[in-house]
């Protein structure tokens, strides 16, 4: 497990943090309509090859996470993604999950898939040199019975088991969505009953936990709600934090969920700076809040690419400042 633990660590400790790059085929291609972009399999590959081929982006990226369309693809050289990730000093991640179902019984609520055949494709993607993978449940605050919860997290715990038997170090993604009008004290008390039953179902499964990275939602209210300061949401994440996650947890990389680069990354840097100092490094696994500028701003276009990279930089930039209490954001 020695190796496991050096990974994990790295992801997190290393000043840097996680870039999610993982849409799944459909939902890359409707963005990539949305701005005016023919969807097609090349560019998509021209998209993502922008993105860990940014100039110096391991100076605030230690991972990327990739769907299993670019993780068996090549850069247009024709240099694997995994192998072309690993020689600009950045692990190569992959999403593993195949999305949500219906949970029977569950009021509408959903249950994330994937574990029919896990074990097979994980030994392959280690093959290709995946360093972690990652597992979402989306959970919704309106239907977040325990049924809902318990079910979401065996199927973490049975993920995390599978990854570590198979040397790759499991992103564990339990996500309270923040779509919606409830309240910060709402989030509180999902987050907490969900995180609460996670680490009851890794136990189970003997899981380590000094080999995952733990990816949860920051504690806010929803997007429809009036807002709350960058201090309540430090606050109430670390209150929740840490009545729930173990200390031997290495690392916590908050996801962006839906919210302003800028917003997120002055949660991020808020929660840095709450006293006493956490016990988990706290960095970020942000998606849509470090890549949706680049790529509007690719557009689609050869002559673009370094002004979509730069976009790119800079919202990791920012991200990977808001790991230090005394940081201050490129860019206000």
């Amino acid at each position: 497990m020695h190796e496991l633990h050096a990974v994990a660590t790295h992801l997190v400790g290393s000043g840097r943090g996680i870039l999610a790059a993982d849409e799944s085929v459909k939902t890359m291609s409707i963005r990539l309509n949305a701005e005016g972009i023919a969807a097609s399999p090349t560019a998509r590959r021209d998209y993502r090859e922008l993105l860990p081929t940014a100039p110096d982006l391991a100076a605030s990226i230690s991972g990327i996470i990739l769907c299993d369309e670019t993780f068996n693809d090549s850069l247009a050289d024709g240099t694997p993604f995994p192998q072309a990730c690993r020689a600009r000093g950045i692990l190569p991640g992959i999403k593993v999950d195949t999305g949500t179902s219906r949970l029977p019984g569950g009021g509408g609520a959903t249950v994330t898939e994937g574990l029919d055949g896990l074990g097979a494709r994980l030994a392959t993607y280690a093959a290709s040199g995946a360093a972690f993978a990652k597992w979402r449940a989306a959970i919704d605050i309106a239907t977040a019975t325990d049924l809902v919860l318990e079910a979401n997290a065996h199927a973490l715990a049975r993920y995390a088991a599978l990854c570590q038997e198979h040397g790759i170090v499991p992103i564990v993604e339990p996500e309270v969505l923040c779509g919606g009008g409830h309240t910060i004290g709402d989030c509180a008390e999902t987050t907490s009953r969900a995180l609460t039953m996670l680490f009851d179902q890794l136990d189970r499964q003997r899981v380590d936990l000094a080999g995952i990275v733990l990816k949860p939602n920051m504690v806010t209210p929803g997007l429809h709600a009036p807002a709350a300061s960058p201090a309540e949401v430090a606050a109430a994440t670390n209150a929740v934090l840490r009545a729930t996650v173990p200390d031997h947890v290495p690392g916590i990389a908050f996801l962006s969920g839906g919210h302003a680069p800028l917003e997120a990354c002055r949660y991020l840097l808020a929660s840095n700076a709450v006293a006493p100092t956490p016990p988990w490094h706290l960095t970020f696994s942000f998606g849509r809040a470090l890549v949706n500028d680049a790529l509007h701003a690719w557009q689609g276009q050869k002559a673009n690419i370094r002004v979509a990279q730069d976009a790119l930089l800079l919202n990791c930039a920012n991200a990977a400042a808001a790991r230090a209490e005394s940081s201050e954001l490129v860019r206000r």
